[in-house]
């Protein structure tokens, strides 16, 4: 019951902070009354209390990733937990599929994203209270009807089972069962909300135009996974509604769609300084410190993702805007043009030139296996594509190529795309190299 009233508390300040979204000057002095509070959190922090006795700027504190994150999770976290204690834990619940455990009134849980590293998350009640009162005032949103929600992923989590109330009745589905089985399930539920991958959204949406599945949903939202603009169509054709997104990792609840369907960063309690990867300076790393973190802070934490931010959103949000999450660093191909230098060809110039091909591509990945060999799979309606669409998508690539001083790139296509079931979906990605 405390914790419920823990939700509310924190729900109903995101409420009353909400006018604050909408204009620049006051989001930020929002931001910094929360960064001071902040501080006094970091000081339970054997890693960062010396910075503080220093009195070393927020912006001087270590960059962090994934392996310098893991490395130093002993000292970092406020709860005193080892990691390989947390790492016991997480594996267990992998392996027995049974993910209610916590260590020390912890929640625990383990990501092991898209690049294969396994990273841990710790959150204590406090933590698990703000996320959701988050997530129900910017995705799920509340109301005094009893709603289902299913709810796709890998993993479950005490962190997601917090969103079960008597309003909400919440049901995980995990992804390592077959697709056939987590259809039947999904249809006897049959939810109003529905949050899913894309890749999951896919098969559900595939079924509904086959008539083999009814349901009565009333929103979509898609998470894990780069939800591709040729696919958000299709499923809105498909289900006839909007499809809205969450930007949620291990390292934090970043962003949310807004009613014109543009994610924005959740500014209010998220500092993000951009490391540009472009000359343009047009496409970018987050590098985030979430505010509202406490038992495992999160601080100048540089993530993979590719982002292109959108300059204007007609909705009002003074947040950060963002136009396209492209992908992640390991998701950018790397070739020698003719001079010998290298070039970097971002997954957005791939998609363009695969999607432009042909009307008829449902589905395609592009993977670079070697500094000149590029693995096309191309699917239409869940049948391979005739020899005249592969031709097309190859002269488009060669073009693109072309353009970038890249010669000699041989194109491998193959009949069969087998993803591994709970693994995200990454359609253009490079297994040759992941090097900045």
């Amino acid at each position: 019951m405390v914790f419920k009233l823990k939700i509310l508390l924190y729900y109903f300040g995101f409420l009353l902070q909400k006018k604050n979204l909408r204009d620049r000057n006051r989001l930020l002095k929002l931001r910094n009354k929360r960064l001071k509070r902040f501080w006094r959190i970091l000081k339970r922090s054997d890693y960062y209390r010396f910075l503080l006795k220093t009195n070393t700027p927020l912006h001087s504190f270590p960059v962090m990733n994934k392996v310098t994150f893991m490395e130093h999770f002993d000292q970092i976290n406020t709860a005193g937990i080892k990691k390989s204690e947390a790492m016991k834990l997480a594996l267990e619940a992998e392996e027995t599929r049974d993910f209610s455990p916590i260590l020390n009134g912890i929640t625990i849980g383990m990501s092991s994203g898209t690049s294969g590293n396994k990273s841990l998350f710790l959150v204590n009640e406090n933590d698990r209270a703000k996320w959701v009162a988050a997530v129900l005032n910017r995705v799920l949103g509340i109301s005094l009807r009893k709603r289902k929600v299913a709810f796709f992923l890998r993993a479950n989590s005490n962190l997601y089972n917090s969103v079960r109330s008597m309003l909400l009745e919440f049901r995980f589905f995990d992804l390592l069962r077959p697709v056939n089985t987590n259809l039947i399930l999904l249809e006897e539920f049959n939810p109003e909300i529905l949050v899913a991958q894309p890749s999951m959204l896919k098969e559900i949406a595939r079924a509904k135009q086959k008539g083999e599945i009814n349901l009565s949903l009333k929103k979509i939202i898609s998470v894990a996974e780069i939800l591709e603009p040729d696919d958000k169509t299709f499923f809105q054709s498909v289900f006839n509604i909007k499809i809205d997104e969450a930007y949620q990792c291990t390292e934090g609840f970043l962003a949310s769609s807004c009613e014109h369907g543009t994610l924005h960063f959740n500014e209010d309690f998220l500092i993000i300084d951009k490391k540009y990867i472009d000359q343009e300076q047009k496409r970018f790393h987050p590098v985030i410190t979430d505010l509202l973190r406490v038992t495992q802070p999160v601080i100048n934490y540089e993530l993979d993702d590719v982002i292109i931010e959108k300059k204007y959103c007609p909705c009002g949000n003074a947040c950060m805007a963002i136009e396209q999450i492209e992908g992640r660093s390991d998701d950018i191909l790397r070739f020698t043009d003719s001079s010998g230098k290298e070039v970097q060809v971002f997954p957005d110039f791939i998609r363009r030139a695969v999607i432009t091909a042909s009307d008829n591509i449902s589905f395609y990945t592009i993977t670079q296996v070697n500094s000149h060999t590029l693995k096309c799979f191309l699917e239409q309606d869940n049948h391979q594509v005739g020899k005249n669409i592969r031709e097309k998508v190859e002269k488009n690539l060669r073009s693109l190529f072309s353009k970038l001083s890249i010669e000699g790139i041989m194109f491998e296509f193959i009949n069969n795309n087998s993803l591994d079931r709970g693994t995200k979906l990454r359609r253009i990605k490079n297994e040759y190299s992941t090097s900045n």
